[in-house]
């Protein structure tokens, strides 16, 4: 059966064929079960939202149908915020989608206090399952007044897909998430420059502001940290064609 599976999948175009009927085999209690995943994700569908969870830094964090699933690249974002805090410490998951940077920062620093937020009902209500403190509502409107100034780290995930190319984008993406959370604007930093322009606010003196982004629009991005009266910083991981800017809350 496994090598019936193999063959579907990959005649309809799926890379890792292999990996993902070997995911699907174990996922399927039955073959009924089994052939209706199967053909799902020859349709398209999004892996994760069959499974039910995604694999992230070394964690399964469960990702429903219609949430953007959290991509490897992003664990680089949580790798640099992560020594950043101690046990104690306020984090924030802002556009958290399912939660996951959140997770993967509880899992990493214990005792560490997170908060998530996100526009999307149906992200919140995904993360919401694993952590404890998510919050609706659009940017710093969803967060508690009690958080502001308190802030260690604001891990931000904001979509940075220019509008335009958004009808590029593989379909599993464009057909089967939310288009807030891949739409970033005209130049896909629309959405880093309004996190930027109140971070000041939010985070606790000496805190830290983190957003990815692309390797292109990584000036457009740390240009709007400095316009805020923040620090920035620009990293790279090549391997996992990731970029992360990282500012500070300098207070003088």
């Amino acid at each position: 059966m496994s090598e019936a599976v193999v063959t579907r999948l990959r005649a309809a175009g799926c890379v890792f064929a292999e990996d993902e009927a070997t995911l699907l085999l174990a996922a399927a209690p039955g073959a009924d079960v089994l052939d209706v995943l199967v053909a799902r994700r020859a349709d398209g569908e999004p892996l994760e939202h069959l499974l039910g969870w995604v694999a992230f830094d070394g964690l399964r964090v469960p990702v429903d149908p219609g949430v953007f699933v959290p991509r490897r690249r992003t664990e680089f974002l949580v790798e640099l915020a992560a020594p950043l805090l101690t046990p104690g410490s306020l984090a924030v998951d802002l556009c958290c989608g399912c939660g996951a940077v959140g997770i993967a920062l509880r899992a990493r620093v214990p005792g560490v206090e997170v908060h998530a937020a996100d526009l999307d009902p149906a992200a919140v209500a995904c993360a919401a399952r694993t952590l404890p403190d998510v919050h609706e509502g659009d940017l710093y409107d969803a967060l508690p007044p009690a958080l502001r100034g308190r802030v260690t780290v604001l891990a931000v995930n904001a979509p940075y897909v220019p509008t335009d190319a958004i009808a590029l984008m593989p379909p599993e993406a464009r057909d089967h998430e939310p288009r807030l959370a891949l739409d970033g604007g005209p130049d896909g930093v629309a959405l880093h420059r309004r996190v930027a322009a109140h971070a000041r606010d939010w985070l606790a003196p000496n805190g830290h502001l983190l957003i990815e982004t692309s390797h292109e629009q990584a000036t457009s991005t740390a240009d709007a940290f400095r316009a805020a009266g923040l620090t920035a910083t620009t990293h790279h991981d090549e391997d996992r064609h990731a970029t992360v800017v990282v500012g500070t809350r300098a207070d003088h």
